[in-house]
Formats: C-alpha cells, sequence, structure tokens
C-alpha cells in the first residue's frame, strides 16, 4: 500500500499583513464611545458649516466651492482628534502589551495607523463633497457678479482638499505618536498652533515666517484657492515642521517606550 501524500501547508503562525492590521485599526477608530461620538460630532459639525454658507451667507458666497472650504476647515477641527487617540489610546486603555505581543514589531502597527488615518481622512473628505452638495442643491446661487456658477470648483482644488484632510490627520497621528498621553496631545494640537501664531503676530520680525511654519496661514489656503508655488513651498515647511517631524520622534517613542 503506498502512502498517501497530502499537499498543504502547515499549521503555523503567520504575522498577519497590512490590509487585516489597517482594518483593525479602523475599527478601532470608531469602535469606541469616544471614537464614535467625535466622528459624529464632526459629521454634525462640517454640515452646520456648510449649511450656514448655503442658507444664510451673502449671495456671491452661497455656492458648492465655499461650502467645501467651510466644512472642510469644520472637520479638520476634531477628526484629528480622533487620531490623536488611534496611537495613544495603546497607552491610556493599557492594551499596547496586547497589540504587540500579537504584532511584535511594533514599526508595522504605527504603520496600519497611518494607514488607518489616511483611509479616515479621505472618507471625512467624501462626507464634506456629499454635506456640500446637498445644501448647494438646496440654496446654491450663481454669483452675478463674478458669473461664477453655484457648481463650479476646480478640479486642483478638490485634489488639495483632500491633501488637507490627510495632512491634518497625519499632524494628529504624529502628536499622538511623539507625546503618547490622550489629554497633552491633544492640549497641544489646539494650543501649539495658535502659540506658533500669537508669537509671530506679536515679533513683526517674524511675521512673514508665520506663513511658512502656522498651520492656519499655511495650510488653510488649500481649501480655499489654486496654490501658488510660494504657497506650495509654505504647505510642504508646514507639513514637515507639524507632520513629518511629530511621526519621526513618535516612531522612535512608539518603538522604544516601556510597556507597562
Amino acid at each position: 500500500m503506498s502512502a498517501t501524500t497530502i499537499d498543504a501547508p502547515l499549521a503555523r503562525d503567520t504575522r498577519p499583513g497590512y490590509a487585516r492590521l489597517i482594518r483593525i485599526e479602523l475599527r478601532k477608530m470608531y469602535d469606541t464611545r469616544a471614537g464614535f461620538w467625535l466622528l459624529v460630532t464632526a459629521v454634525l459639525l462640517a454640515g452646520l458649516a456648510a449649511a450656514l454658507t448655503i442658507l444664510t451667507g451673502s449671495d456671491t458666497g452661497r455656492n458648492f466651492s465655499n461650502a467645501m472650504d467651510n466644512s472642510t476647515q469644520a472637520i479638520n477641527f476634531l477628526v484629528p482628534v480622533v487620531g490623536i487617540l488611534l496611537v495613544t489610546s495603546e497607552w491610556s486603555q493599557r492594551t499596547a502589551q496586547v497589540t504587540f505581543t500579537l504584532v511584535p514589531r511594533r514599526e508595522r502597527v504605527l504603520v496600519a495607523k497611518v494607514g488607518a488615518a489616511v483611509l479616515l481622512a479621505l472618507a471625512a473628505f467624501v462626507v464634506t463633497i456629499a454635506l456640500s452638495a446637498v445644501f448647494t442643491a438646496i440654496g446654491g446661487k450663481e454669483s452675478i457678479d463674478t458669473g461664477q456658477g453655484a457648481w463650479e470648483i476646480g478640479g486642483d482644488v478638490l485634489l488639495q482638499i483632500a491633501l488637507f484632510n490627510v495632512i491634518s490627520m497625519l499632524i494628529g497621528v504624529g502628536l499622538g505618536a511623539a507625546i503618547l498621553l490622550s489629554a497633552p496631545a491633544i492640549v497641544a494640537a489646539f494650543v501649539l498652533p495658535v502659540g506658533v501664531s500669537l508669537i509671530c503676530e506679536l515679533i513683526s520680525s517674524l511675521d512673514d515666517v508665520a506663513n511658512w511654519i502656522g498651520q492656519g496661514e499655511a495650510l488653510s489656503p488649500l481649501s480655499d484657492h489654486a496654490l501658488s508655488g510660494t504657497e506650495w513651498g509654505r504647505v510642504v515647511t508646514a507639513t514637515l515642521l507639524w507632520a513629518a517631524l511629530p511621526l519621526a520622534v513618535g516612531l522612535w517613542r512608539f518603538v522604544k517606550s516601556e510597556v507597562r
């Protein structure tokens, strides 16, 4: 009797792929009361901004472009906080030990968190488009002074808005990874940009510097109009300072910090 061979893979542990890790991190974003209500509030705030722009604004401003601008600014006020909590919750909720036991290479966990954050930022972009479109359909008006149609918006501006959402989210994830504590990271996310802008305003010699390193000054134009070359330089500078640098520090801290 001849032996029968079975060409089947041996049962053994294999590390989860990035797609699976990103799905897990996405679920962490909305599967807690804090994350869920932050997202709901962000959507409501974006809807309110779009509604006020279209229903109560001047006739020249009641268009899809302005609704997108204002709703984007509104949603980016809260959504990055979800990115902060995605990172800091591993320490504040004491889940880091379980997470790093299942995925020993910590940098893979952080990469998955960044990937999930980017996907959420793009989802927020889709939400702002939908909300702005709904209210523009209800009360949008063509500008008589400029001849701009109620639905007129450049494709480059839409891409810039998507980029604005991603950068804002990466700033939140970077601060969360660099600080690793929820409350200080959230405070830093709101206080540091205001502090930098205030210092630049008080010191006259730093007036122009604010346009290059201030979050609001450098990044907000992304949702308003097609940027010039100089404005793109400001976006790159501010992104390196507020997103890339905290992410680099955060990667080191995420990998090296002791888990208790």
